[in-house]
């Protein structure tokens, strides 16, 4: 039932339909080398066929799997033979091409090339990996795809009527379900459907072949010894077909490797093919065990690559493993982080990516584009917290990490990370005003500046000196209050999954961000917030955590009785606390080239501001935090200092800003005070022109206070 012209061919019309090019090029006899490319039985063998009926150039045909260099010379002698003796193109099928190793293929090439002969090689591998690129490149490449349902209809129908070279001269009659049978489990394979319609026919009567119009019904049951599959149990809406699938695939959800097998073998017996449950496994790989297990994926698809290299019946052993893999392996569908992110663009506006992600190989020095990239393999760790969303998105999470197996042991070190990430998002010193930015994005150029300038690394160390002093215990009620708690919080709910933590957060922005951040975790496990003046709880804590929550002397009057209050008998209180005046000052950094009209009234402005009579918020004492302490029932211990070293960049919006005459307490304010305006635009002028632009040592000083509370 070969074709044996164009008109007889049935199927790949992109490529033959009328017009297109291979099929004017056959029809004038102006083939050039070619290559085709598909799977078995879609007419690769058969193409060529009909072009040796068609053509007038001599037709050479070779098995590259039986033939060497050998044939290959031979088949050259006869092409160089007709062109020299008879001016006649020969052309060249090689079947298989994939299957000769690279001298082989170079051995074609020179002749290729010099048109001695026309090359029209068939493979079921893609020839741009498995053939010769010189090759490739000196042929047209045409892929013929699987025969849809028409096509195999046609073709089953041409079988059973053409009384010559099909079945035409008997009075065959196929059942409408035998067929489906036959043309679902040939799979757009031609010589699969055929070779199947002729054992089925040509075994039925008791003798072949019976006398012309003898009556030969094909049954659903023939059909299915005729092609060693047995049908699948469908009912009209295929609701078996589905069913089966579903529970197999919920059995390797729930872990449940005795029913993943029963369901299995069930759809396998009932004629499910294999390659459909390896796609349902693949993809059960990565949705339902995903990151738990990364391996998962790669042993379903080794299963999968090795029965299509063994077939039925060892194949089974491939099946059985990838199934018992699957179903005793951790389970995490994190992977669904992808939607949410999906339903992020699709239902938001459409975010620019950030100018320190961009490409920076163009117009960077024009629009800035990757102006302010961290390069994370020049960090410790090889990472650097730095935003990588866009700023409308920062704190947005998607990625929900399991405790399961290899998830769990990264989920950690994911958590962390991202904390750190969303700890910059809402820091907002009053103190540091030199991380500024001109750009419109002022939130993300602070952010990337704190990032450069390691302010994050210092956020890091402070948040495991605060973890090492508190010892939290798992069962542990712990409360998180001051500015930086957020910082401090998710360390707490990880330390105490028993216990409970209350983060008490009167900042708006901070207590959202971590609510929002809570949303990835249970209803149990997530930490109370509470954001109101006053904190109405019936219980006492174990562990109480103040960063930041000292800073004022309205703070140190209140906080500690106020704290105490809500200690348990043996609380531990751990008090951090950046204490500016032990930190680096704008003097520090002016260097001796400083002139004394500048460097003296800005030694005064400091004094003042960190006098007794200065900024209040500034100006108190290591030992004003411990006697506040002491006054509200405390016994302290005595305090750690913490000294986190960064990179400071002056900019002159930021120079601007710490000079503002305006602002009570600024420099600025205080030597317009002690001196006068003329003096305090000197000074500006003097720094800006020295410090714009520039990157500067910068020491801040924490005090790290533990505290119990005083027995009566």
């Amino acid at each position: 039932m070969r074709p044996r012209t164009l008109d007889e061919f049935v199927g790949q019309e992109h490529i033959l339909g009328e017009g297109r090019l291979l099929r004017r090029a056959i029809t004038a006899d102006l083939l050039s080398s070619i290559i085709l490319y598909g799977p078995p039985g879609t007419g690769k063998t058969t193409l060529a066929r009909v072009i040796a009926n068609t053509t007038s150039s001599a037709f050479i045909s070779i098995n590259a799997v039986l033939s060497g260099v050998k044939e290959i010379r031979e088949s050259i002698d006869q092409a160089r033979s007709a062109r020299d003796l008879y001016d006649r193109r020969t052309i060249l099928f090689v079947d298989e091409v994939h299957r000769w190793n690279k001298a082989q293929q170079d051995a074609l090439l020179p002749w290729v090339e010099n048109g001695t002969v026309i090359l029209i090689g068939a493979t079921t591998q893609n020839p741009f990996f498995e053939v010769n690129s010189a090759l490739v490149s000196r042929s047209r490449v045409f892929q013929l795809t699987p025969l849809n349902r028409d096509d195999m209809l046609k073709i089953a129908a041409t079988a059973v009527s053409d009384p010559v070279r099909g079945y035409g001269r008997f009075d065959v009659r196929i059942e409408a379900d035998a067929l489906d049978h036959l043309i679902a489990v040939a799979d757009g394979d031609a010589r699969g459907l055929l070779g199947a319609l002729q054992l089925a026919v040509e075994t039925t009567p008791d003798a072949y072949p019976p006398p012309d119009g003898t009556l030969i019904r094909i049954t659903r049951e023939i059909a299915e010894e005729s092609i060693q599959q047995r049908a699948v149990l469908y009912d009209k809406e295929g609701d078996y077909h589905y069913d089966a699938i579903s529970a197999f695939i919920k059995s390797i959800r729930g872990s449940d490797p005795d029913a993943a097998l029963y369901w299995m073998a069930r759809m396998l017996h009932s004629g499910e093919h294999p390659h459909f449950v390896f796609r349902r496994m693949l993809i059960s790989a990565s949705e339902d065990i995903g990151m738990a297990d990364p391996n998962a994926l790669v042993v379903v698809e080794s299963a999968a690559a090795a029965f299509d290299r063994v077939g039925l019946p060892e194949g089974n052993f491939f099946l059985t493993e990838a199934a018992l893999y699957l179903a005793t392996a951790p389970k995490s569908n994190s992977t669904l982080g992808y939607f949410d992110a999906l339903d992020a663009v699709a239902t938001e506006a459409r975010r620019e990516v950030p100018n320190h992600l961009r490409d920076s190989s163009r117009d960077a020095e024009g629009f800035g584009h990757g102006k302010g990239y961290l390069y994370p393999h020049a960090f410790r760790d090889h990472w650097v917290a730095q935003a990588y969303l866009p700023d409308a998105l920062k704190g947005r999470v998607f990625y929900q990490p399991s405790g399961q197996g290899y998830e769990g042991a990264v989920a950690t070190d994911v958590y962390r990370r991202r904390e750190l990430q969303l700890e910059a998002i809402v820091s907002d010193e009053p103190d540091e005003v030199f991380s500024f930015t001109r750009s419109a994005d002022r939130r993300l150029g602070e952010w990337v500046a704190r990032a450069e300038q390691g302010r994050l690394a210092a956020i890091g160390t402070l948040r495991d000196k605060v973890t090492e002093h508190a010892r939290i215990a798992r069962h542990h009620r712990v409360l998180v209050v001051g500015r930086s708690a957020s910082l401090h919080v998710w360390e707490s709910v990880r330390r105490a999954p028993e216990g409970r933590v209350v983060a008490w957060i009167r900042d708006e922005r901070r207590a959202q961000m971590i609510h929002h951040y809570t949303e990835q975790l249970s209803e149990l496990e997530r930490p109370l917030i509470v954001t109101s003046d006053r904190l109405d709880l019936p219980e006492a804590f174990e562990r109480i955590i103040a960063a930041d929550a000292l800073l004022t002397a309205e703070d140190r009057a209140a906080a500690p009785e106020l704290l105490r209050a809500h200690a348990d008998g043996n609380a531990r209180l751990v008090v951090i606390q950046r204490f500016p005046a032990g930190g680096t000052r704008l003097s520090d950094t002016v260097g001796e080239s400083c002139p004394a009209d500048v460097r003296e009234p800005l030694l005064a402005a400091e004094q003042w501001i960190y006098g007794p009579n200065g900024n209040a918020t500034v100006n108190w004492s290591e030992t004003d935090l411990a006697d506040a302490l002491v006054a509200s029932g405390w016994h302290v211990a005595p305090a750690d200092t913490i000294d986190t070293d960064e990179a400071r960049r002056f900019d002159a919006a930021a120079i601007a800003r710490w000079f503002d005459p305006k602002t009570a307490g600024s420099l600025g304010a205080t030597i317009a005070t002690l001196s006068d305006d003329a003096t305090r635009e000197r000074v500006e002028r003097w720094i800006a022109a020295a410090l714009i632009d520039s990157v500067m040592p910068w020491s801040t000083r924490y005090l790290l206070i533990t505290a119990g509370p005083v027995r009566s």
